[in-house]
């Protein structure tokens, strides 16, 4: 099924309000944290981020 226009207007408007950053990971281990991450009910973007807010609030 093709994407109508009005949902990708929507994406880029979405899309507009984040940043994007690569990381770098051994071989083979983006799959086990992606699992790992889906285990814990989350996607690996959700895990990285909710990972590193609650290490830099232990900080303070």
């Amino acid at each position: 099924m093709a994407t109508s226009k009005a949902q990708l207007k929507a994406n880029a408007k979405y899309r507009e309000k984040l940043d994007d950053i690569k990381v770098r990971v051994p071989k083979g281990k983006r799959e086990v944290y992606k699992s790992h991450a889906e285990r814990k009910g989350k996607s690996l973007n959700a895990l990285i981020i909710e990972l590193l807010e609650k290490d830099m609030q232990e900080e303070d």
